[in-house]
């Protein structure tokens, strides 16, 4: 399957972006529809370019700016590699739990129409955490926590991912293990806590009409809310890098859609029920209404920090744990370490690729001469390091922003093909009148 499948499901020639519009337009919130037109001008020369000149043989690489939009799986994908690279090289080198706290199925649709819960959600499953720990260890754990809103199947099921560090630190500042996780415990608190959530956030109308879910939801679950942590094995790096992507994967992934036939989506998928790959096909509809219910809200963070790794508590708990580590001699984190991000070229190089800026042709390297953005709704020269650069861009820009649309074209087609007036032959040939 091609890599912009995404982008030919919602902006083919069956317009079916446009056709979900008209049809559920007030019911789109603003921020979708920002981000989904985001995605589809990702990559699009019209909306700037970097320009590389190959320094052997003169070949010319233009470089289209990027959307970095939440829902652009391209971007995100890249995202989420480089933030669970920086994420390997800032927590703690100690053991870490993939902890996830899961809510009942019933649950989800109060969820979705209430969606000003979600953050309570994450902040109470951390709270959990570091009260259990503080009261059991006597310790102050980190929690990084990331919102998952999707299911195997893009359904929405919100649920909680958080990487938590097992053990914490001391009000003196030392640093103490602490691995044990009382499952059973957990999952009645979390039940009673979402339940509690829900009935406090909510008016007394909705509470009225949610009641039968909520009553459902605490008779079905004996044993509480499903809260699983497993035991991390291999090394530790490795164990974050994983964990890392996890938590910051889109709702689908490119490889995932297997099938599109211009009216309908054929995805893969694993049954966690039974653990089996699945097939689903759905109409491209009801696939473009799962995949934006997962766009989060405007300034919504989906992964937040706690405890240890709040931004109030991150600078002077390394302080207190690098005066620990020297005396004990154990090395859980190196406090002056500088985090760079990865440039585009550092993050292709990485992921296996051949170097983007080596020449295909002589093997030289491609030297940057210049820069193009969009300003106002118009291409500009925002950089341009020579004349013959600078000459260049202009004619480039030229070119893109007179560049005819498809339908245009379409219409100048009939138009040449249809018997021409007397008055349309004069006005022809007057352009081509020297005298």
């Amino acid at each position: 399957m091609e890599k912009n499948i995404l982008k030919r499901i919602f902006f083919d020639k069956h317009n079916h972006w446009e056709t979900f519009k008209k049809k559920h337009g007030e019911k789109i919130r603003s921020i979708v529809t920002k981000e989904v037109e985001k995605f589809r001008d990702c990559g699009d020369m019209k909306n700037g370019f970097k320009l590389y000149v190959c320094e052997g043989c003169n070949d010319v690489h233009k470089v289209a700016y990027r959307c970095k939009g939440r829902f652009c799986t391209t971007c995100s994908i890249g995202e989420s590699e480089e933030w669970s690279r920086l994420l390997t090289e800032d927590v703690l080198q100690v053991n870490h739990r993939h902890m996830i706290f899961t809510i009942d199925e019933g649950l989800r649709k109060i969820f979705l129409l209430h969606r000003h819960l979600l953050k309570p959600l994450m902040d109470e499953a951390a709270k959990l955490i570091t009260g259990f720990f503080q009261k059991k260890a006597k310790v102050t754990p980190g929690i990084i926590s990331g919102l998952h809103t999707f299911g195997s199947r893009v359904n929405f099921n919100p649920h909680v991912h958080m990487l938590v560090t097992m053990g914490g630190i001391t009000r003196k500042g030392k640093w103490k293990d602490y691995d044990y996780i009382p499952f059973k415990m957990l999952r009645k608190q979390w039940q009673t806590i979402v339940l509690k959530l829900i009935r406090r956030n909510l008016t007394k109308q909705e509470k009225k009409r949610v009641q039968p879910r909520l009553q459902k939801a605490f008779t079905e679950n004996g044993e509480g809310f499903y809260v699983y942590a497993p035991k991390q094995r291999g090394k530790i790096q490795e164990q974050l890098r994983y964990i890392g992507r996890y938590i910051r994967r889109p709702a689908i992934g490119i490889n995932r859609i297997e099938a599109y036939d211009g009216q309908q989506v054929t995805f893969k998928y694993i049954d966690k029920t039974d653990g089996e790959e699945k097939r689903e096909t759905v109409t491209v509809e009801e696939f473009i209404s799962r995949l934006i219910r997962h766009i989060p809200d405007d300034q919504f963070k989906t992964i937040r920090h706690y405890g240890m790794y709040s931004r109030r508590s991150k600078r002077l708990s390394k302080k207190l744990l690098s005066k620990w580590q020297e005396g004990k001699r154990r090395w859980i984190i190196k406090v002056w370490r500088t985090l760079r991000r990865q440039t585009w070229r550092e993050r292709v190089i990485a992921g296996g690729q051949k170097d983007p800026l080596i020449c295909p042709h002589c093997d030289n390297y491609y030297i940057y001469q210049g820069e193009v953005c969009l300003e106002d709704g118009q291409l500009v020269i925002k950089v341009a390091l020579t004349k013959e650069a600078r000459n260049y861009l202009e004619r480039v820009i030229g070119y893109l922003t007179t560049a005819k649309e498809p339908q245009k074209r379409e219409e100048e087609k009939e138009k040449r093909n249809r018997p021409s007036t007397f008055k349309e032959n004069r006005h022809q040939l007057s352009l081509f009148n020297v005298s």
